[in-house]
């Protein structure tokens, strides 16, 4: 009888530990992002740490490829199936494609016990809600109108960064002159796009970029300015080395860093490779915005869009995104990562020299009205417009079309696709 009784209560005690367990495990997240390359990675590490400091288990899902096009397929696949990740890093206007299918999470009650509303912009809240409910949690705000240059090659250069296109190309032809490839740059339809967006406020202004690309105005889009554009864009392209063509944006910034190459035009993300490779703004590299594009800011912010799992998984979500919105959290972060924080009210004491000029200009771009989305990573237009001006810039980048067709193409492209 004793070994009867013993035998039920193991029985019992086994069950309640299994129990236990499995409750524990569901207290988890997975995670869908693109952030692969090495400084991305540890910016992310910081997210990871901070919630398994609280028991919250992390299941990574991580789907390379810099503009999240192949990681929305993944998730297209994933939701379809019925079995959505917890959380799923996002840009602008895929956040409210995804929002209008119905298969995202809310976060009211959350945003409004820790008063989101009075801390993130205006404009990131544009992407944050859906129909007026918080469905997503804001990390950061990248821009991409930035120029990295290697500072040894610089000051052999001269010393002097370029302030418009004219002082671009002479810089340019310096660095080809030092035997190192002038630019690098990725043959990529997203990479093409970031530097034609540049190109396109350098040229034009923030009042021409608006009316092109926020408006897709078609007289804008096929006008004398707009030549110019295409034109500089080609002139760029003699600067780029043979093997640019596929090549992924962190392996540009390597050259950079390694002294191959003398300049990159990229957002600011790619600051977290020069910090992971332990270089140091001012004395290994500078960072400016691109040159013609100072008072002006082209902005895109990763946020985190919660989806709709169900309650077992619903305290770990809520937690993750509390977690996201923690200032100690946005400022860990986002020194690592090269962005600024999504929160206005973060202080910028802890961040570097960049860090903290990426943060001066955008709050003086946001009060000028200089402040504007970036088309390439998703903050202009749907992601259909935006494919329809990446195959138009980058058939043209490869000389596969000229000039005056792609004048042509544009407007007609972009019209197609809305």
């Amino acid at each position: 009888m004793k070994i009867e009784t013993f035998s039920k209560l193991a029985a019992g005690a086994a069950m309640i530990a299994l129990t236990a367990g499995a409750a524990k495990a569901q207290e988890s997240v997975e995670v869908l992002h693109w952030w692969t390359s090495g400084g991305e990675a540890a910016a992310l590490n910081v997210l990871k740490e901070n919630l398994q400091k609280q028991g919250i288990g992390w299941q990574d899902m991580p789907v390379a490829g810099g503009s999240g096009v192949q990681a929305m397929t993944a998730l297209r696949a994933r939701v379809t199936s019925g079995d959505p990740p917890t959380a799923v890093q996002m840009l602008g206007f895929d956040i409210k494609d995804w929002a209008e299918m119905g298969v995202v999470g809310n976060l009211n009650d959350l945003a409004t016990e820790q008063g989101w509303d009075k801390v993130i912009p205006a404009a990131l809240q544009e992407f944050s809600k859906f129909d007026g409910d918080w469905i997503a949690a804001p990390v950061n705000v990248h821009s991409t109108n930035w120029l990295w240059l290697n500072k040894a090659a610089l000051d052999k250069a001269g010393g002097e960064p370029p302030k418009n296109m004219d002082e671009l190309f002479a810089l340019l032809d310096k660095f080809k002159e030092q035997g190192i490839t002038p630019l690098a740059h990725g043959g990529q339809p997203w990479q093409d796009g970031t530097l034609w967006e540049s190109v396109v406020l350098s040229v034009g202004g923030m009042d021409f970029y608006k009316k092109a690309v926020i408006d897709a105005d078609a007289e804008a889009l096929s006008s004398d300015t707009m030549r110019q554009v295409f034109d500089n864009m080609s002139k760029l392209r003699e600067y780029f080395d043979a093997n640019f063509s596929g090549r992924d944006w962190n392996l540009s910034t390597a050259l950079v860093i390694e002294g191959q190459a003398g300049a990159q035009q990229m957002g600011d993300w790619s600051k977290g490779e020069w910090l992971r490779a332990e270089k140091k703004p001012g004395e290994d590299f500078v960072c400016i915005r691109f040159p013609g594009t100072q008072g002006s800011v082209l902005f895109n912010s990763d946020q985190f869009v919660m989806f709709d799992v169900g309650e077992d998984k619903r305290n770990a979500q809520l937690k993750m995104a509390a977690a996201v919105e923690d200032p100690a959290f946005q400022i860990a972060f986002n020194t690592v990562k090269g962005s600024v924080p999504a929160r206005t009210d973060v202080p910028d004491t802890e961040f570097d020299d960049c860090g903290k000029k990426g943060m001066k200009d955008l709050a003086e771009a946001a009060a000028s009205g200089n402040l504007a989305g970036s088309l390439a990573h998703g903050h202009a237009q749907p992601s259909s417009v935006k494919e329809a001006v990446f195959d138009v810039v980058t058939q043209h980048l490869n000389g596969q079309i000229t000039t005056d067709q792609a004048l042509e193409r544009l407007p007609q492209a972009v019209a197609a696709a809305q």
